[in-house]
């Protein structure tokens, strides 16, 4: 059997033309996206998608931006004099300064501070704001805190200073109001923080407001004690906190307020017994049976209804009974109970409409008790009232002259040191009109970018498991096959047609394909060989004839022999009688002259199949089969035999055996390599020179630039005749 390497070479191989692996990688990389275009397309516009769509669902966010000018000198205003420390430093000093500065913008402290000022600790505003988790707990005001402390932290961006003293102090968040308050407070707050820690905390000042401070409380104090005290006393309770007193009006006792309810409650009593008595009045003048209420109550309705029911049966039973008769004196007293009955349950009703109406009457009387016992109290508490404001209105002005004082004393501790701070505010931060992220461009950029790569991983992953012979390198790369030739697919819809006209592309293949044969072993074209395929339809029944044909048409004498008794189609394609053929010569021990009709072309005879034979594969693996391949062998040039297909059946490795060399046909991208290896282990068992492969059907559109230059149809054409001319 000869190597591939012996092989003419009838189809474009990359290592022909000097192609590089990394050639031949991106030719067949290009080669996979054609095939599989509409899944990189759709992989592709998915990833735009799912970036439209996070775009779209992300919550918009805003950064706001302030800038500060941190100076390692600073004024300092001792008493009335100004004095100015203008030290020269040393450059890594002033970048240690910067340094600490920074992480100083970064701290936990500076962070609570900034929480402590806008007052995002109290509430949940600010972390359902920032999209975090609210503490389950509400009394953990640790965990609260740890939350807003890590939210802020997170979220808040400072940008060293290159080659200048300006730092930008960044913070995002999903409100662009929200992002300029908290930045621009982490500037206040730090430029306090300074000052503070530069400066002395104490001063002589603070002293006398400090005494005065602690004065005033006594007096506060004491004034609250009587005043508590009086009401004790008195029995007057009365709230002084805000938030007890928020519902309650001023100058209003707790007694007053609850007067005021318990009338507005009486009120409502009332309003309520005389609806019920109404209701009452109405029953009563009403005739038992004839009351709404009655008649719409379930049991009085089932009731009636049952009287109704016995009324008639009485009736229908006197009109053939006799009064004593059993049946009428049972219907009577069962009329009887149910009038018993019927009249209990209306009574029962008009019953629930008169204890309704006592017990309205005797909320009334109870409301109306309640009030008259706290008129009476809120009158003796009136009283009662002209010491309790004197006392309450003195405890009022020593906690404003308390309040007063603790300002002021805030005030002196806060300005005991005064000195000019080394932070300057360059830009203060404005609420920004348009969100920083998400950015749409950038989110379709990965989305790209994520269809790209999920478009590579798919084809290559669908590539790698996909075992279907596609294109000519598949023959030799997965088959170990050499490849003598490539058939383009028909464009009429059938081949007889195409392979009729000598200038069609599929003509031009078959006459590469008949010059690879002439030199498919080292002693040139096998004078006997078969033609099959792995399975039916894949062309190798008109790769047989086509080789006949073009054989015959160099000269050569040749028979084709229809070797496939299960389903012949030689004739039919060549319009011949099968009335004897290859099964009669197998069955009888006439000779093959008898039995050979001559072809369409010169030089070319045909053995038809003849008629099915029972047993086909019995038939096959007589003598006579060699018998036959002998005689005719000594008679033409060429005996070409088309087998049936391999897989599935016996009869293929039979006739392979006794030419001793086959060509085996493979239609692109239709049976898997599997098979195909199937097939070929198949035909190894019985040991054949196995010539090469004839890829039929196939698609150069579907392949890559390099196999349409060659294989597609204006590759090269025949000028016509006037064409010549000119």
């Amino acid at each position: 059997m000869a190597t591939s390497s012996n092989l003419p070479v009838v189809i474009p191989q990359s290592s022909q033309f000097g192609e590089t692996s990394v050639g031949r990688l991106f030719r067949q990389s290009i080669v996979a996206l054609r095939r599989n275009v509409w899944l990189a397309l759709g992989l592709v516009a998915l990833g735009l998608v799912l970036g439209v769509a996070a775009t779209l669902l992300q919550t918009p966010r805003y950064t706001a931006t302030t800038s500060m000018e941190i100076d390692e000198r600073a004024q300092q205003i001792l008493g009335e004099g100004l004095d100015t420390e203008t030290a020269d430093s040393d450059p890594w000093d002033i970048d240690r300064f910067l340094n600490t500065q920074l992480d100083v913008l970064r701290s936990r402290a500076l962070a609570k501070q900034v929480a402590e000022e806008l007052g995002l600790l109290e509430d949940d505003t600010f972390l359902t704001a920032m999209g975090a988790a609210v503490p389950d707990d509400a009394a953990d005001e640790e965990a609260r805190e740890n939350a807003v402390l890590a939210q802020l932290r997170e979220n808040l961006l400072i940008e060293p200073p290159e080659n200048s003293r300006v730092v930008r102090v960044s913070f995002t968040s999903p409100d662009a109001a929200l992002s300029a308050r908290i930045v621009n407070s982490f500037a206040a707050e730090y430029i306090r923080s300074t000052l503070q820690n530069r400066f002395d905390s104490s001063s002589y000042a603070r002293e006398f407001v400090s005494d005065q401070l602690e004065e005033a409380r006594v007096r506060l104090e004491t004034s609250e004690r009587e005043l508590n005290a009086f009401a004790r006393a008195a029995g007057l309770i009365r709230s002084r906190d805000p938030q007890v007193r928020e519902n309650i009006p001023a100058n209003t006792s707790i007694t007053a307020a609850s007067l005021q309810q318990v009338n507005q409650a009486a009120n409502a009593a009332r309003a309520e017994r005389i609806a019920a008595q109404g209701r009452w009045e109405a029953e009563r003048a009403t005739p038992l049976l004839s009351s709404q209420r009655v008649q719409t109550n379930s049991t009085v309705q089932s009731l009636m209804t049952r009287k109704a029911t016995l009324e008639t049966e009485l009736q229908a039973a006197r009109e053939r009974y006799l009064d004593g008769h059993p049946t009428v004196e049972r219907l009577q007293g069962e009329l009887a109970i149910t009038d018993r009955q019927l009249s209990t349950a209306a009574n029962n009703v008009r019953a629930s409409v008169r204890a309704e109406f006592i017990a309205a009457q005797r909320a009334e009387q109870a409301l109306a008790s309640q009030v008259r016992e706290l008129r009476g109290e809120t009158l003796a508490e009136q009283d009662r009232s002209v010491r309790y404001n004197t006392l309450a209105r003195e405890a009022d002005t020593n906690r404003k002259i308390y309040d007063e004082l603790l300002e002021r004393y805030s005030q002196l501790n806060a300005s005991s040191g005064v000195a000019s701070s080394n932070v300057t505010i360059i830009d203060t931060a404005m609420a920004p009109r348009m969100p920083s992220s998400p950015n749409m461009l950038a989110n379709l950029l990965v989305g790209l970018l994520g269809g790209l790569v999920a478009a590579a991983l798919a084809i290559f992953v669908r590539d790698q498991l996909d075992d279907a012979i596609r294109v000519p390198e598949d023959v030799e790369t997965k088959l170990g096959l050499p490849l003598l030739g490539v058939v383009p697919k028909a464009l009429r819809g059938d081949a007889g047609d195409e392979l009729a006209d000598s200038n069609s592309a599929m003509a031009e293949s078959y006459m590469a394909l008949r010059g690879a044969m002439l030199y498919a072993t080292p002693e040139g074209l096998p004078p006997a060989f078969s033609v099959t395929s792995a399975e039916e339809t894949e062309g190798k029944t008109t790769t047989s004839m086509a080789l006949a044909q073009g054989l015959a048409r160099m000269g050569k004498s040749v028979v084709l022999v229809d070797a496939d008794l299960r389903r012949p189609s030689i004739h039919k394609r060549l319009g011949m009688a099968n009335k004897a053929g290859t099964a009669d010569y197998l069955m009888s021990d006439r000779g093959a002259a008898e039995f050979i009709q001559p072809g369409p072309v010169d030089g070319l005879s045909v053995i038809t199949a003849g008629p099915s034979p029972v047993s086909a594969a019995d038939l096959l693996s007589t003598p006579r089969l060699q018998d036959l391949i002998t005689e005719l062998r000594a008679r033409f040039d060429v005996v070409i035999l088309d087998t049936p297909p391999v897989l599935g059946l016996a009869d293929a490795p039979t006739v392979v055996a006794q030419t001793g060399a086959v060509l085996f046909v493979v239609e692109a991208g239709r049976v898997r390599s599997g098979q195909l290896k199937s097939a070929l282990r198949r035909l190894r068992f019985v040991r054949p020179a196995i010539l090469g492969a004839a890829m039929t059907k196939f698609d150069p559109s579907l392949a890559g630039n390099s196999y349409s230059a060659y294989y597609g149809r204006d590759y090269y054409r025949y000028d016509s005749p006037d064409e010549a001319a000119v």
